[in-house]
């Protein structure tokens, strides 16, 4: 998934967070999955100056979660020059049209529902690695 550089997971939820950590290891994905817990948390490590030395290639983000929703992060890193080039996957529990849409407004690469089943989140986060990786082929 967008060759070696990390994925920035931004999730409250820490079974979430877990599968996400179980996904990549059944899909062999070799990227290190960076995790913060909101919006704020998130944006501080962003322009942190580990982050600066390698940015994420990819970031998923949650919409419902305390301090700064996903909403909130989305429209703040989209209108930062420095961060804005960086892809966001929406993937939230939520099946709310108007998240989907202000999502899709504020510049997210994709938006998901996040699947009730274990394999299907599998099959999910799978999908996502193969799309990245043929993006990246020359």
């Amino acid at each position: 998934m967008l060759g070696k550089l990390p994925v920035l997971l931004v999730e409250d939820d820490p079974v979430d967070t877990m599968n996400l950590q179980r996904v990549f290891e059944r899909c062999k994905i070799p990227n290190r999955l960076i995790c913060a817990a909101n919006g704020e948390e998130a944006l501080a490590w962003l322009r942190s100056a580990p982050a600066r030395a390698q940015r994420p290639g990819l970031i998923f983000l949650d919409l419902n979660m305390p301090v700064m929703s996903g909403l909130e992060f989305l429209e703040i890193q989209k209108g930062d020059p420095d961060l804005r080039r960086i892809p966001v996957i929406v993937m939230t529990s939520s099946r709310q049209e108007s998240d989907r849409r202000r999502s899709y407004e504020l510049g997210a690469a994709g938006f998901i529902t996040k699947p009730l089943q274990f394999d299907e989140f599998v099959q999910m986060v799978d999908t996502i690695d193969r799309y990245w990786s043929l993006c990246e082929e020359p």
